[in-house]
């Protein structure tokens, strides 16, 4: 095979759902079909299974953070790539002499790769952002900010003014770094657009129609600039976004625990906040997964019943049900796994009165909560505060298996999942 016909470009877009594109056909030359997601339908497992080619039990990403036993606190949202475990399924491409970048995706800051490039703020110790991306080589983003001709808004990335046309900025730049001579011969790039009114609106809604549209309109070009210089390419979901219950789709598993005498909070300014150090149990969430942490075995059984009676929690996992899904790690994942019903997800918050809630409960930030926090799609009137009105959020994601698929097109059309996608680039890699 020549250099030139080895090249390749991956694309994994947030919310593809084959049940999107069913919902609202498209007008497309791509031929989508349908493959099942990867153990869960979360971004960082998802991305992490489609660079190593192995299950969430291996490459240990159980969620889009999870409780740091040794920190005694959760982390979400964090950039190391050292976080993602087992080989890249790229390594024999490197060690071939071949290059590779990664744009957008999660956990990619020092990654053993040529290009890297993602969003990386710096937080102004008096208050206030500094928007910013990290780029390897580190000239890269002033290159791209030149090529697409204004930066990279974080503030469209994620938050209440996220808004689908974040991807535009995506797009161009990667087309112009696919022009480039010194363009990655394996480019691996992340696209957010759809995840934002899907959330917001759920899959049935108008809106989820135009964020298709816009999405195609993002990728269209991006793969035609592949394919003019003879790459082959793939495009992925990474999980199905279904439509939330109507009214409000929340389970508090959190609240649950506090009410039982489990989960300990102390009160700072007249603000609860939580007390994972001497807590018996507590959940870290992610959608419609939630880790329940028990430090006492003695404790496991009554927690189990607990919650697995508990309205819209479909299961409740234990360590050994989990290994037998291939969704157990040791050390990240929760004692217990709850999976939510169809259409309900699982809420962070453990205060019941809004005068309790912590100061971060009303501001974007992704990496102190406990748990992932849809409400920070909309603003709390008068703004610049967030939303935490749970019953806003219309669609939610992180079941996986029939019905859950996720819309995929171009290499590999015999797999069947995500992780036969990344197994086939591995071998790809290796020819």
């Amino acid at each position: 095979m020549s250099a030139k016909k080895n090249k390749t470009l991956v694309v994994i877009a947030a919310g593809f759902g084959w049940n999107l594109i069913q919902k609202h056909p498209l007008k497309t030359r791509f031929s989508f079909r349908p493959i099942q997601p990867a153990g869960l339908g979360l971004t960082c497992p998802a991305q992490a299974t489609l660079r190593t080619a192995l299950p969430i039990a291996e490459h240990g990403v159980v969620a889009s953070g999870w409780f740091h036993a040794e920190l005694a606190r959760p982390y979400f949202w964090e950039q190391s790539a050292a976080l993602v475990k087992g080989p890249r399924v790229w390594e024999a491409a490197r060690a071939a002499g071949q290059s590779v970048g990664m744009a957008f995706w999660q956990q990619s800051l020092g990654e053993q790769v040529d290009v890297v490039i993602s969003p990386k703020p710096i937080h102004r110790h008096h208050g206030g952002i500094v928007m910013d991306c990290y780029s390897r080589p580190e000239p890269l983003y002033a290159e791209l900010i030149r090529a697409v001709g204004r930066k990279f808004d974080l503030y469209h990335y994620w938050g209440p003014v996220a808004r689908a046309k974040v991807g535009r900025w995506i797009s161009v730049a990667m087309q112009s770094l696919l022009a480039r001579a010194d363009a990655p011969d394996h480019l691996f790039v992340y696209l957010p657009t759809l995840d934002y009114d899907l959330q917001r609106h759920g899959p049935d809604s108008p809106q989820a129609a135009q964020a298709l549209a816009e999405f195609m309109s993002q990728l269209e070009p991006l793969i035609a600039v592949a394919e003019a210089q003879g790459r082959e390419w793939l495009i992925t979901g990474d999980y199905a976004i279904e439509p939330v219950v109507p009214g409000d789709g929340a389970i508090f598993p959190n609240r649950i625990l506090r009410e039982a005498g489990l989960f300990h909070t102390r009160e700072t300014a007249r603000m609860l906040y939580p007390d994972f150090y001497t807590s018996r149990a507590f959940a870290v969430v992610d959608h419609q997964v939630a880790h329940v942490h028990v430090p006492s075995p003695e404790d496991l059984p009554r927690v189990r019943e607990l919650l697995a009676a508990v309205a819209g929690v479909d299961e409740a996992l234990d360590r050994d049900a989990q290994a037998a899904r291939g969704l157990y790690y040791p050390g990240r994942s929760g004692d217990l796994l709850l999976i939510a019903a169809p259409g309900r997800w699982f809420a962070y918050p453990w205060w019941t009165e809004p005068r309790q809630a912590p100061d971060y409960a009303h501001q974007m930030d992704i990496h102190n909560k406990p748990g992932f926090d849809p409400c920070e799609l909309f603003f709390s009137f008068p703004p610049p505060h967030t939303s935490q009105k749970t019953e806003k959020i219309r669609g939610t994601h992180g079941r996986a298996g029939a019905g859950y698929e996720v819309a995929s097109a171009g290499l590999f059309p015999e797999a069947r999942s995500l992780l036969e996608l990344a197994e086939g680039l591995a071998r790809r890699f290796r020819m």
